[in-house]
Order: structure tokens, then sequence, then C-alpha cells
């Protein structure tokens, strides 16, 4: 008789992540629609359920939302503090595991096939960890169990919010084949286009169709893909990660702005975003990005590789002035700025450096003292007087946090 495989495989996924967190820190907006994204031409970043019944999603413009619910509140995006909280999330998952693998600040898979023995079932696990958030940060999560990570996935957006659900080895086709072609991993609008033009609906469908007109229609990779992933059959792993590819910020204004000077005070404050989240994650960066969304959309974005990894903020800032000022821009009209930070490493080679007197110590110590006071009175606490400057002189901006 052949082995039963356990499930062991968890999809933790926050619950309007943004929206929850600022309920959290202020409990007079439960039972209120809430919407993050503010400002004229921002977009929504989260919506809590209660919003979400007017019609309101993510990536729709803060105007639309406005006029579907006028009476929600919209509150500005606090980056920062969705970093903090979701440290102490992946903190939690990895009291249950140490393969953890995060897909975003607010979502990881698990793999707690190690921890069965001394904790209890797959199931067991995920009621602690849905109770852990919920005591400790006053949130809600919603965990989908199951023998891989694409069923895990899955199950997870089955129970929200605030559910569980296990899909065991035996129910797996029976769960996933009436499930919608874009479901499956991998099916992006061009993919479901194809599969509709064959009279593929259903996941089910995928896996009824043979093998290789799969493949005549989609390539060899893609086409295999989806056959084996519609039978439930995935490979993969969880992998644990210790660090996003990138590290990001970007700010949408609520007017056009085309001066320079204005324009490099908003690259130092989404700079300044970009590298606490950097020393929070103990990463520094050696290649340093900048993007630039003109008022027709036109976009455009220019990096720079350093011989030595950072994670100071000046130093940063150095790189994204020089990049911007060889744009040569004059009286252009911005709409968005971003900096990415990538090319990451851990901070310890950075350590080393400094202790062998490879660079300068002192924007490092500086930088690390702000964060601790950061920490201790909030996130505006501190700021360059350059900001508070910009800040006085422009009013309040879309989507800053």
């Amino acid at each position: 008789m052949p082995e039963i495989k356990a499930s062991t495989i968890l999809h933790v996924d926050m619950d309007a992540f943004f929206a929850s967190v600022e309920e959290a820190d202020d409990p007079t907006l439960k039972g209120k629609a809430v919407v993050v994204g503010a400002g004229p031409r921002a977009v929504v970043t989260s919506a809590n359920y209660l919003a979400r019944t007017f019609g309101i999603r993510a990536a729709m413009p803060v105007a639309q939302a406005r006029r579907l619910a006028p009476q929600a509140i919209f509150l500005p995006n606090r980056h920062h503090r969705y970093g903090e909280v979701s440290t102490q999330v992946m903190s939690i998952f990895n009291d249950f595991s140490p393969l953890v693998e995060p897909l975003s600040l607010d979502e990881a898979f698990l793999d707690v096939s190690g921890a069965t023995r001394l904790i209890g079932s797959a199931r067991e696990i995920g009621h602690q960890i849905r109770s852990r958030v919920e005591t400790e940060l006053q949130i809600t999560c919603s965990v989908g169990i199951s023998t891989t990570k694409l069923i895990a996935k899955l199950a997870s957006g089955r129970c929200k919010p605030n559910g569980l659900l296990e899909i065991a080895h035996d129910r797996v086709l029976e769960f996933l084949h009436p499930l919608p072609v874009r479901e499956l991993w991998g099916v992006g609008p061009k993919t479901a286009e194809a599969l509709t033009r064959l009279g593929l609906q259903t996941i089910g469908d995928i896996a009824q169709t043979p093998r290789a007109t799969l493949v005549r229609a989609l390539g060899s990779s893609q086409g295999e893909s989806l056959y084996e992933l519609a039978w439930g059959r995935d490979f993969r792993e969880v992998a644990a990660s210790v660090s996003d590819k990138s590290i990001g910020a970007e700010e949408t204004f609520a007017r056009d702005i085309d001066d320079n000077e204005e324009l490099l005070a908003e690259l130092l404050r989404v700079t300044e975003r970009a590298s606490r989240r950097l020393r929070d994650q103990e990463l520094a960066t050696r290649t340093i990005s900048i993007k630039i969304r003109f008022s027709d959309f036109t976009t455009i974005t220019r990096s720079k590789s350093i011989d030595l990894p950072t994670d100071s903020t000046q130093e940063i800032y150095d790189q994204v002035r020089r990049l911007f000022t060889a744009l040569g821009l004059v009286r252009a009209r911005v709409r968005l700025v971003g900096v990415r930070l990538e090319n990451l490493e851990s901070e310890a080679g950075l350590v080393e450096q400094l202790t062998l007197g490879g660079r300068e110590q002192g924007w490092r110590q500086v930088d690390k003292a702000l964060d601790r006071a950061r920490r201790r009175f909030g996130g505006g606490a501190l700021k360059p007087a350059r900001l508070i400057e910009s800040e006085s002189e422009s009013g309040e901006r879309a989507g800053e946090p």
C-alpha cells in the first residue's frame, strides 16, 4: 500500500496587511472602511475588508476609490512601519521552522516537516501561528496547508480572511481541477488568452489536454510546467531566504514637479526610506538605481554599481544625486521618483571593511543613531533639515509614509 504523503507545507498570508497594521496602531479605526493610499494621484496599496465591499481594490487610483466610498478613511503609506511589523511576523514564523521562504512583506511559505514531532500536526502549527500573530501583533492571517507550495497558496486564498484550510493529499485534484486556469502558477493574461483559444477554462481542462498540445501552444517550458501543475505535481521545495533581491521606495507626487532642487529633496526622502529598510535587514548594497516618471508617464531608470558595499543613507544619496544630475533635466515635469538598491549582500562584509579601515565610519554611525531614535520615538522623529524645509514649502504629498 503506497505511503500517504503528509501535509507539511504552509502558506501564511496576512489579511489586508497595511490596513490591518493601521487599525492595530489606531484602534479607533476598527469598524470603519480603511484605505491605505492618499493624495489625488496616488493608488490604493491596501484596503480592509469593509472598504472592499464598496468595490475598492489594490492598485485602483485613490480618486476612484474616494468616489466609491467617500466616507472611507484614507491614510498615507507608512512603509517603514509595515517593514517593522513584517519583521515581527517573520520572527514568529521562524519560531516554528527554519525553512521560511518570504514572498513579500506579508506572506511566506513554511516547511514544518521537522516540527511536527515536537509541536503537532501542520494544522495544529497553523492554528498556533494564527493565534500568536493575532495576540502579539493585533492583526490576522490566513493559512493554507497541503503537500505542495502550489496547493498551500491556493488554499490560503480560499479561507480569507482569518481562516485555515488544509487540502490533504487525497483531495488535491478534487480541490484543484474546478478552479479557473488563471489560478494556476505561471498563468498571466497572455497565457490565459492562449488557453482560452484552446477552449480551456478550468485547471481540470488543462489536465485533460495532451501534453504535446500544450507544448505546441505555449512552448516547451511553459507547456510542460502547466501540465504537471494541473495534476498537482509541484516539486519545488521551500527555500529559506534571508532577504529581498532588491529594496526600493517610490514617491508619486500630488502635482507634477519641475524644479530640480525639489526633485532632489524628494529623492533624498525615498533614499532615506530604502536605506532604512536595508539596515533593518542587516544588508548592504553595491548597485543603486533611480527611477524617474514624467507627466506623460514616460519612465527612465539609471543605475550605478560601486566598488564597496554600503548601507549609509548619505553614501547612497551621493550616488542618487549624481545619477539624477547626469540626466540634465531642464524644467521637466516629473510625477514620480524612485530609488532601488540591488546586488545586496550581508552587512557582515561591510563591518569587516570598516574594521580593516577600508572606509570611513562617520555616516554609518550617524545612521545607526538615527535608526535607534526612530525606533524609540517613531518614524518621523528625526529627518534631514532639507526634508523639513521641503515639507513646509510643498505641503502634503501623495503616498508619503
